[in-house]
Protein backbone atom coordinates (compact mmCIF):
# COMPACT_ATOMS: atom_id res chain seq x y z
CA UNK A 1 0.00 0.00 0.00
CA UNK A 2 1.35 3.71 -0.93
CA UNK A 3 0.01 6.71 0.32
CA UNK A 4 -2.38 9.18 -1.88
CA UNK A 5 0.61 11.36 -3.02
CA UNK A 6 2.66 8.40 -4.43
CA UNK A 7 -0.62 6.84 -6.04
CA UNK A 8 -1.13 10.38 -7.82
CA UNK A 9 2.34 10.26 -9.23
CA UNK A 10 2.63 6.22 -9.63
CA UNK A 11 -0.50 6.57 -12.03
CA UNK A 12 1.13 8.59 -14.09
CA UNK A 13 1.62 6.61 -17.45
CA UNK A 14 -0.53 3.77 -16.75
CA UNK A 15 -3.35 3.01 -18.86
CA UNK A 16 -7.24 3.60 -17.92
CA UNK A 17 -9.53 1.66 -19.76
CA UNK A 18 -13.39 1.06 -19.91
CA UNK A 19 -14.88 -1.64 -22.31
CA UNK A 20 -13.29 -0.79 -25.35
CA UNK A 21 -11.65 2.47 -25.03
CA UNK A 22 -8.60 3.34 -23.21
CA UNK A 23 -5.60 5.84 -22.95
CA UNK A 24 -2.48 6.82 -21.12
CA UNK A 25 -3.52 8.69 -17.74
CA UNK A 26 -1.24 11.78 -18.00
CA UNK A 27 -2.54 13.90 -14.73
CA UNK A 28 -3.96 13.50 -11.81
CA UNK A 29 -4.52 15.41 -8.29
CA UNK A 30 -4.36 14.32 -5.03
CA UNK A 31 -6.82 14.98 -2.31
CA UNK A 32 -5.57 13.78 1.07
CA UNK A 33 -7.25 13.01 4.09
CA UNK A 34 -9.42 14.85 6.51
CA UNK A 35 -6.87 17.52 6.91
CA UNK A 36 -7.12 18.55 2.78
CA UNK A 37 -9.75 21.31 2.97
CA UNK A 38 -10.06 20.80 -0.56
CA UNK A 39 -10.57 17.17 -0.10
CA UNK A 40 -14.56 16.22 -0.23
CA UNK A 41 -13.46 13.70 2.83
CA UNK A 42 -12.79 17.06 4.87
CA UNK A 43 -16.18 16.98 6.29
CA UNK A 44 -15.83 13.15 7.13
CA UNK A 45 -17.59 10.29 6.26
CA UNK A 46 -20.82 10.85 4.24
CA UNK A 47 -23.36 9.07 2.26
CA UNK A 48 -21.53 10.54 -0.80
CA UNK A 49 -18.41 10.23 0.41
CA UNK A 50 -17.68 6.64 2.55
CA UNK A 51 -15.99 4.93 -0.67
CA UNK A 52 -13.16 7.80 0.03
CA UNK A 53 -13.14 6.08 3.22
CA UNK A 54 -13.67 1.97 2.62
CA UNK A 55 -10.78 -0.12 0.57
CA UNK A 56 -8.22 1.51 -1.59
CA UNK A 57 -8.54 0.66 -5.73
CA UNK A 58 -12.65 1.62 -5.55
CA UNK A 59 -13.91 4.04 -7.90
CA UNK A 60 -15.38 7.65 -6.41
CA UNK A 61 -17.35 8.74 -8.86
CA UNK A 62 -19.15 12.00 -8.33
CA UNK A 63 -21.27 14.65 -10.31
CA UNK A 64 -19.57 18.13 -10.76
CA UNK A 65 -21.57 21.34 -11.50
CA UNK A 66 -24.99 19.35 -12.41
CA UNK A 67 -23.16 18.06 -15.81
CA UNK A 68 -19.78 16.79 -15.30
CA UNK A 69 -19.08 13.49 -13.65
CA UNK A 70 -15.24 12.59 -12.16
CA UNK A 71 -13.08 9.57 -11.54
CA UNK A 72 -11.30 9.79 -8.59
CA UNK A 73 -9.54 6.32 -7.48
CA UNK A 74 -9.24 5.83 -3.75
CA UNK A 75 -5.65 5.30 -2.33
CA UNK A 76 -5.37 4.84 1.24
CA UNK A 77 -6.18 2.20 3.44
CA UNK A 78 -9.66 1.19 4.42
CA UNK A 79 -10.83 3.80 7.45
CA UNK A 80 -8.63 6.58 5.70
CA UNK A 81 -9.75 9.12 3.54
CA UNK A 82 -7.66 9.65 0.06
CA UNK A 83 -8.15 9.41 -3.17
CA UNK A 84 -6.64 10.70 -6.52
CA UNK A 85 -8.86 12.14 -9.56
CA UNK A 86 -7.99 11.41 -13.09
CA UNK A 87 -7.76 15.08 -14.77
CA UNK A 88 -6.30 13.98 -18.05
CA UNK A 89 -5.66 10.89 -20.30
CA UNK A 90 -3.67 10.29 -23.88
CA UNK A 91 -6.69 8.70 -26.06
CA UNK A 92 -4.83 5.42 -27.34
CA UNK A 93 -8.36 3.10 -28.85
CA UNK A 94 -11.85 3.22 -28.56
CA UNK A 95 -11.89 6.75 -28.11
CA UNK A 96 -13.43 10.25 -30.29
CA UNK A 97 -13.83 12.52 -27.62
CA UNK A 98 -11.87 15.28 -26.13
CA UNK A 99 -10.06 13.73 -23.17
CA UNK A 100 -8.61 17.32 -21.75
CA UNK A 101 -9.85 17.49 -18.02
CA UNK A 102 -12.01 15.42 -15.74
CA UNK A 103 -15.22 16.04 -17.06
CA UNK A 104 -14.53 15.36 -20.62
CA UNK A 105 -12.80 12.54 -19.64
CA UNK A 106 -14.97 10.41 -18.41
CA UNK A 107 -17.48 11.28 -21.19
CA UNK A 108 -15.49 10.06 -23.39
CA UNK A 109 -14.66 6.72 -21.29
CA UNK A 110 -18.49 6.34 -20.38
CA UNK A 111 -18.33 6.91 -16.77
CA UNK A 112 -20.74 7.49 -14.52
CA UNK A 113 -22.67 7.41 -11.34
CA UNK A 114 -23.22 3.88 -11.93
CA UNK A 115 -19.52 2.98 -11.73
CA UNK A 116 -19.58 4.70 -7.86
CA UNK A 117 -17.44 1.66 -5.93
CA UNK A 118 -16.41 -0.34 -8.51
CA UNK A 119 -13.29 -2.16 -7.57
CA UNK A 120 -10.68 -0.37 -10.65
CA UNK A 121 -8.33 -3.82 -10.04
CA UNK A 122 -11.21 -5.97 -11.44
CA UNK A 123 -13.46 -4.05 -13.64
CA UNK A 124 -15.40 -2.70 -15.59
CA UNK A 125 -12.56 -0.06 -14.93
CA UNK A 126 -9.51 -0.81 -14.68
CA UNK A 127 -6.09 0.58 -14.26
CA UNK A 128 -2.88 -1.17 -15.91
CA UNK A 129 1.10 -0.91 -16.79
CA UNK A 130 1.79 0.48 -20.15
CA UNK A 131 3.59 -1.83 -22.61
CA UNK A 132 5.71 0.38 -23.89
CA UNK A 133 7.89 0.91 -21.15
CA UNK A 134 8.40 4.53 -22.03
CA UNK A 135 10.04 6.70 -19.23
CA UNK A 136 7.57 9.39 -18.22
CA UNK A 137 9.11 12.67 -16.55
CA UNK A 138 6.47 13.77 -14.40
CA UNK A 139 5.89 17.90 -13.42
CA UNK A 140 4.40 19.38 -10.26
CA UNK A 141 1.95 22.03 -10.03
CA UNK A 142 -1.00 23.42 -7.40
CA UNK A 143 -4.32 22.10 -8.03
CA UNK A 144 -6.50 23.41 -10.79
CA UNK A 145 -9.91 25.27 -10.09
CA UNK A 146 -10.17 24.92 -6.53
CA UNK A 147 -9.94 27.41 -3.64
CA UNK A 148 -9.41 25.87 -0.29
CA UNK A 149 -5.73 23.78 0.23
CA UNK A 150 -5.20 25.59 -3.26
CA UNK A 151 -1.46 26.36 -3.01
CA UNK A 152 -0.53 23.14 -2.14
CA UNK A 153 1.40 20.96 -4.87
CA UNK A 154 -0.59 17.88 -5.38
CA UNK A 155 -1.11 18.38 -9.49
CA UNK A 156 0.87 15.52 -10.97
CA UNK A 157 1.19 15.65 -15.00
CA UNK A 158 3.69 14.47 -17.87
CA UNK A 159 5.39 17.38 -18.76
CA UNK A 160 5.27 18.29 -22.55
CA UNK A 161 2.30 15.73 -23.05
CA UNK A 162 -0.69 17.74 -25.27
CA UNK A 163 -3.10 15.94 -23.77
CA UNK A 164 -2.63 17.58 -20.04
CA UNK A 165 -5.46 19.55 -19.02
CA UNK A 166 -4.38 22.87 -17.29
CA UNK A 167 -0.86 24.98 -17.45
CA UNK A 168 1.53 22.48 -18.98
CA UNK A 169 4.42 24.87 -16.60
CA UNK A 170 6.29 23.75 -13.21
CA UNK A 171 5.59 26.09 -10.47
CA UNK A 172 8.93 26.55 -8.28
CA UNK A 173 6.76 25.86 -5.13
CA UNK A 174 8.82 28.10 -3.09
CA UNK A 175 9.32 30.97 -4.88
CA UNK A 176 5.99 30.54 -7.01
CA UNK A 177 7.34 31.45 -10.14
CA UNK A 178 6.87 29.50 -13.43
CA UNK A 179 9.62 27.25 -14.64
Amino acid sequence: MRPTIEVARGLIGKVLKHGDAFGRIVETEAYLSVDDAAAHSANGMTPRTRVIFGPPGHAYVYLVYGMHYCLNIVAEPEGIAGCVLIRAMEPLEGIELETRGPGKLTRALGINLRHYGCDVTRGPITVHDSKDGAVVEIAVSPRIGIQKSADLPLRFFERGNRFVSGPRFLTDVTSGRRR
